[in-house]
């Protein structure tokens, strides 16, 4: 009994870390990146909603993979994750957004917008990946228990901590007030949205070239061509589409 004791302490005080974070220094750090997104795209509080949803999804998910890898690897994993590899992921996964928000025709192609979900799940996933006072806690008592399935346990359990959160509400308010923006002035929803784009791509620059000093601007730079080719390409289809045809009959 006092085995089982200890052991519900131990999950409990692991929940409480992830609850302390997420009411506190989870919202600061990742607020900047998904606020934005939410804010450019502009499409309402129940589009944010699903958002929030996407990310903390994402965030749930890196959170038990973390501790189960720490639970399998040992210190091993818990040292490399600390020497910044995941400022590398948080800035390509912001720069991924940036492409997202700029890309043409964004609203009407389908297999653009079938992505929604996918950029706040991968900033989720990436903004796990740099271990803060809490996070380091949990990998270290992860990687102490030796265990994969306690480590995914105790991830699972700090992860549940980390959605009671200020950003149920925040990213819908930056989602509503992107939309009420754009209601009332329509002309205003492209400045958003390459507005948000621009931003997001300066956040992931900083953060890449925290991992690799002087990668980031390439990078960032790279993206933005690709957005100016996919520009490129949308008007001169909608050239060709909107150019008539003519037959010539030759006469016999």
């Amino acid at each position: 009994m006092a085995m089982l004791a200890e052991a519900e302490v131990s999950a409990f005080s692991v929940f409480l870390l992830g609850l302390s974070l997420g009411l506190t220094a989870c919202a600061v750090t990742c607020l900047p990146f998904i606020g934005t997104l939410a804010f450019g795209k502009a499409e309402g509080a129940a589009s944010g909603l699903r958002d929030a949803a996407f990310f903390l999804g994402g965030r749930l998910l890196s959170y038990t993979l973390l501790g189960a890898l720490a639970g399998a690897l040992g210190a091993w994993f818990v040292r490399e994750l600390a020497s910044g590899i995941g400022n590398l992921l948080i800035g390509l996964s912001s720069l991924f957004s940036a492409i997202w928000l700029s890309w043409p025709g964004h609203r009407r192609c389908n297999s653009v917008r079938q992505l929604h979900g996918l950029s706040p799940a991968l900033l989720g996933i990436g903004l796990t990946l740099i271990p803060c006072a809490p996070l380091a806690t949990l990998l270290a008592a992860a990687a102490q228990g030796g265990s994969t399935g306690q480590g995914a346990w105790f991830g699972l359990l700090f992860g549940t901590g980390t959605l009671l959160t200020p950003m149920l509400v925040l990213i819908p308010a930056a989602a509503g007030i992107g939309h009420i923006l754009h209601q009332e002035n329509a002309w205003l929803i492209n400045w958003l949205r390459h507005g948000a784009a621009l931003v997001m791509g300066l956040l992931g620059m900083q953060r890449i070239d925290l991992f690799i000093a002087g990668s980031g601007l390439p990078l960032l730079l790279a993206g933005g061509l690709l957005v100016l080719l996919g520009w490129q390409r949308r008007q001169g289809l909608t050239r060709l589409r909107s150019s008539p045809i003519r037959i010539k009959i030759e006469p016999r």
